[in-house]
C-alpha cells in the first residue's frame, strides 16, 4: 500500500530592524489542518542570508519526506533554487564570476537546502502582493480594503509583526484557494461570474 506524500505550503520572510535581522516561516498543510510558525532574531545578519535561513529552517522542520510549495518574496532564493543549485553542487560550491571561480555566497545554507531536497520535493513561487490603494479598487474588493485598514491600524499600534501576521493569513487563504482551483475544485474565496 502506497501512502500519499503530504503537501505543505511554506511561507518565508525576513526583515531587518535596528541592528538585528529577523526571519520567519509559516508551514501549513495544504488543507489547513496543521500549521507551524517559527520566528527568531539573528544579530548582525541581513538580506539574502536571512531569507535563505527562513527557508532552511522551514524545510528542516518537516518530519517526513513531503511535497513543499515554497512561497517567498525573495528573488535571490527563487533564482538560486531554479538556476544555481545543481551547477553549484557540480562545481564544488563555486561559480564563475568574471572568469574566476569564487565560493557561492551563503554556501553553508545552500548546502543545507541541498540536503533537505534529497528528502523533499520543492516547488518555488515568488509572491508579490500589492493591496489596493484607490477608492475604486476598494469598491471592487471591499474585504481587501478592510484588511488593509486593519493592517495599518495594527502597524501603528504595536509595530510591524501583527501586520505581517495579517498579511500571511491573507496569503494563506489566497494560496489555498489557488491550490483548490488548480485541482479543479471550487473555492469559497474566489468565485468566477
Amino acid at each position: 500500500m502506497k501512502v500519499a506524500t503530504p503537501h505543505y505550503l511554506l511561507f518565508s520572510e525576513s526583515c531587518r530592524q535596528d541592528e538585528q535581522g529577523q526571519w520567519r516561516f509559516v508551514l501549513q498543510s495544504d488543507d489547513g489542518a496543521k500549521q507551524l510558525e517559527a520566528t527568531d532574531a539573528e544579530p548582525d545578519v541581513g538580506g539574502d542570508r536571512l531569507e535563505l535561513l527562513a527557508v532552511v529552517r522551514g524545510l528542516e522542520a518537516l518530519e517526513q519526506p513531503s511535497r513543499v510549495t515554497l512561497v517567498t518574496p525573495s528573488k535571490y532564493v527563487n533564482r538560486g533554487l531554479a538556476f544555481g543549485l545543481e551547477d553549484w553542487r557540480e562545481n564544488n560550491w563555486e561559480w564563475e564570476h568574471y572568469g574566476e571561480m569564487v565560493p557561492v555566497k551563503n554556501r553553508d545554507l545552500w548546502q543545507r537546502v541541498d540536503r533537505a531536497l534529497q528528502f523533499h520535493e520543492l516547488e518555488c513561487r515568488v509572491w508579490r502582493f500589492d493591496p489596493p490603494h484607490t477608492a475604486a479598487a476598494a469598491a471592487v474588493t471591499p474585504h481587501l480594503a478592510t484588511v488593509d485598514h486593519q493592517r495599518q491600524r495594527a502597524r501603528t499600534a504595536t509595530g510591524l509583526w501583527p501586520a505581517v501576521l495579517d498579511w500571511l493569513r491573507f496569503q494563506f487563504a489566497v494560496a489555498r484557494a489557488w491550490l483548490s482551483l488548480s485541482r479543479g475544485r471550487s473555492s469559497p474565496l474566489i468565485r468566477f461570474q
